[in-house]
């Protein structure tokens, strides 16, 4: 397993990495760019179609038990297929309707074929993943149905595009901007997938949840107030309820975010959210943080950077006290942030990271990133990706320290429509997996070819 894995990684990384742009002439004709035409769009652009076909390879091994002592079904390789089409028309410069739908399978897998089992991601044959009106003008409209919702880097909100099913919602969004500063309101729940049903958020109560989840927010963001950085101030609210006791917490959180153009190339980041409320009839108490800063060569051919950051989420220090001290990750984009594996997310975590990337062409581009693993507190548990299963039983006489994770990706934009990234983890267990149960290291490998227009 550990072979083949090693062997389509490398392979697909050198073929990235060396089929880049070709050798140019040293004098070249001059050659005027044409703007190319969305062969798409049709009637002025009042209709238009858009089509993306997604296939990535994967391969695991250990990811979900730690274990080479056992061959679990998570210890295999499999290939995900995603098409979504699309069809937008715009009669005039107020109003414009949007649907999308989407099919996505997992193909050769031993994973249950149930989303979320296992963390398969299942099959969806035929849904609908977007269908909305939007009224009024680019600066002042409300959209209403089916919708994407992202906000600055998805750490909290987001679409999690990584996955095969990916995330959407339904709601009324109203968003307003100027030059400097933008506002957006909205009310939500999210869309739940369901293999053999339509999918459905709680809003039409069609997906058996019983939560009558509502999910909705404020969030601010200015490219002045502060020199130098874009600032955003927000805040959300999730009411969800359940036979234990309701939810109900506000997520008031800021981002900052610098320019490197105006700090000759330095750049820096910070996100804060504090919680406060109930969860599931607990008191909740609970706060996570982001901070980074980098240094980026502007002005070298290869564009390299180099970062460092640290992430925290709380944890909670008991459980039987009737107080919540998990910071809640709502829904995030997490593969993006705490290691390609997707086995941490924004809770109950310490986690310093260092990150280098460089391009050795304008359309290639190789990045490694290195993270080290803490729990906030053993008390509480140790959360995947999806902030909801726990990884291993709660041991808090065990070492906080669960291990580090080596990150390699190579992207390669072959042409305007066709892209594809390479990609390979380590993970090196460390004390805490000891203390809980096996505690081999696992391996994650990837290939994956998108194609839209």
């Amino acid at each position: 397993m550990k072979t083949k894995l090693i062997t389509t990684i490398i392979l697909a990384i050198a073929y990235a990495g060396f089929a880049g742009e070709p050798a140019k002439a040293k004098n070249p004709t001059p050659i005027q760019p044409k703007v190319a035409e969305n062969p798409l769009s049709f009637y002025d652009g009042k209709l238009i179609f858009d089509f993306q076909e997604r296939l990535r390879f994967e391969i695991r091994e250990n990811n979900f038990d730690f274990n080479d002592g056992v061959n679990a079904l998570t210890d295999d390789s499999w290939l995900l297929q995603r098409a979504r089409l699309g069809m937008k028309i715009t009669p005039n410069d107020w109003f414009s309707f949007y649907v999308q739908g989407q099919s996505s399978f997992e193909l050769d897998s031993d994973r249950p074929n149930t989303p979320g089992v296992l963390g398969a991601e299942g099959d969806d044959p035929i849904d609908l993943y977007q269908a909305y009106i939007q009224l009024g003008k680019k600066n002042f409209n409300v959209t209403i149905g089916r919708q994407l919702l992202t906000f600055a880097d998805e750490r909290l909100v987001g679409t999690f595009d990584w996955n095969n099913l990916g995330r959407s919602f339904d709601a009324v969004k109203l968003h307003y901007n100027t030059d400097t500063w933008s506002l957006d309101a909205f009310a939500s729940s999210v869309v739940v997938p369901n293999k053999d049903e339509f999918n459905q958020s709680d809003l039409f109560d069609g997906n058996d949840t019983g939560r009558n989840q509502i999910f909705s927010g404020l969030y601010y963001s200015d490219k002045t107030l502060l020199p130098n950085q874009s600032t955003d101030l927000y805040v959300f609210h999730l009411h969800e309820e359940y036979a234990v006791g309701n939810t109900n917490f506000f997520t008031f959180g800021t981002r900052m975010k610098a320019d490197p153009t105006k700090l000759q190339g330095f750049d820096y980041e910070t996100e804060m959210a504090f919680q406060t409320g109930e969860v599931k009839g607990g008191d909740l108490t609970a706060f996570a943080g982001h901070w980074g800063a980098g240094y980026n060569w502007l002005k070298h051919s290869m564009k390299p950077r180099i970062g460092i950051e640290y992430n925290y989420g709380s944890g909670d220090s008991d459980a039987t006290d009737g107080d919540v001290g998990t910071f809640q990750n709502l829904f995030p984009t997490n593969h993006k942030f705490y290691g390609f594996m997707d086995i941490f997310s924004w809770q109950n975590i310490h986690t310093p990271a260092l990150s280098f990337s460089f391009q050795p062409s304008k359309t290639v581009k190789v990045r490694l990133d290195y993270h080290a693993f803490w729990l906030a507190d053993t008390n509480d548990a140790w959360y995947r990706a999806n902030g909801v299963s726990k990884v291993r039983p709660i041991k808090g006489s065990a070492s906080s320290f669960v291990g580090t994770e080596l990150d390699a990706t190579v992207s390669w934009k072959a042409t305007k429509n066709l892209s594809f990234v390479a990609g390979y983890s380590h993970f090196f267990s460390g004390d805490y997996a000891a203390a809980t149960g096996a505690a081999d290291d696992a391996d994650f490998g990837y290939v994956q070819a998108t194609l839209e227009f």
